[in-house]
């Protein structure tokens, strides 16, 4: 059964952070921090709807230029959540350009969005406006949901890093898996309005709605209508959504591996960093990063399903075998030790 949400991280992990989550079958993806964007093609950057940036500093933001020109001339709105002080440096970010001629070209909005303990600031950048500031509000949110579309949602906590930095957790609300086979069976054409078909589902849609479907069969000038109940009985399997979690640069306190552990109990994938060897926790302490040793244990107390860990400190650019293996037996002893603790 093929994943909704396709990650791959964006970089090495000695290189700066960001995670790439693309949607099957749809022509949308999510991103989750912006360093060096280079290795994501045009078409990938188009693709992007959602930034989420755990914090501004600059190897976990300075691709948002990248982001920005791929963008220019193309009718867009992309939404970007950060923590404390993000508004004002997206503005920056924006106001560093001249933008005398952008009139001319498509609207191209950003909508800034400051995350705060149950709230967000909210504001608009509009091409149109040459990305003057406009249309500020706040707004409240509960259960540290920040998005909630059809078929998922994002969640975010803050950590503390020395500044606030936000983790993220994405949530698939269900899986519906279309059978191909079925489809067929029922004279039914595979393609684009299964799309639509699942987006009904999420929806909530009355089951006894009508849903218009094409038939596969040549010159057929006409759909089948069924009721979407039926339809979701005859051609989909239903199954639980995948949870991916995003946890950025986090001091190893006792406070942000409990918030951490919570944050990420059960999911399906963990993505954590892992700046450096446990041999060297007192530098992590003063760098405001996690061990490898602190990761695992986390991915483990967790229950994770799979995880990777990333944003491994250059002084290791020859030891990134040992990283892992430490991070892999702390995960191991987390399962037979639970009480331990590393923080």
């Amino acid at each position: 059964m093929r994943p909704t949400f396709l990650p791959r991280l964006v970089n090495d992990p000695f290189e700066d952070p960001g995670l790439f989550i693309l949607f099957h079958h749809e022509n949308r993806a999510l991103l989750f921090d912006m360093g060096d964007l280079t290795p994501l093609s045009h078409r990938d950057l188009l693709k992007i709807d959602h930034v989420f940036v755990s914090h501004t500093h600059m190897d976990h933001f300075f691709g948002f230029d990248r982001l920005l020109r791929a963008g220019m001339g193309r009718r867009k709105t992309v939404f970007l959540f950060g923590p404390e002080g993000f508004l004002k440096c997206l503005g920056s970010k924006l106001s560093a350009y001249q933008w005398n001629l952008v009139q001319e070209y498509e609207p191209l909005v950003f909508v800034g969005c400051e995350v705060d303990e149950g709230r967000m600031r909210i504001r608009r950048f509009s091409s149109r406006e040459r990305f003057a500031p406009s249309g500020e509000s706040e707004v409240r949110f509960r259960d540290n949901v920040l998005v909630d579309r059809e078929g998922f949602r994002v969640r975010a906590i803050l950590l503390d890093h020395g500044i606030p930095c936000l983790a993220f957790r994405l949530e698939e609300r269900y899986h519906i898996h279309i059978l191909a086979e079925k489809v067929l069976e029922l004279g039914l054409a595979v393609g684009p309005w299964l799309n639509e078909f699942k987006k009904a589902l999420y929806a909530g849609k009355d089951p006894d709605t009508p849903f218009p479907a094409p038939l596969s069969a040549a010159g057929a000038t006409s759909d089948r209508v069924m009721a979407l109940g039926e339809l979701r009985e005859r051609i989909a399997r239903i199954t639980p959504g995948q949870h991916i979690v995003y946890v950025a640069d986090a001091a190893p306190t006792a406070s942000n591996v409990d918030r951490i552990v919570s944050f990420a109990e059960q999911a399906d994938r963990l993505f954590i960093e892992a700046a450096f060897l446990e041999e060297h926790r007192e530098i992590a302490a003063e760098k405001g990063h996690l061990t490898a040793a602190l990761a695992g244990r986390i991915a483990g107390l967790a229950g994770v399903r799979k995880w990777e860990v990333y944003h491994h400190s250059p002084r290791y650019s020859d030891q990134a075998e040992r990283l892992r293996c430490e991070a892999e037996v702390s995960f191991e002893n987390s399962l037979t030790d639970p009480t331990e603790n590393n923080a």
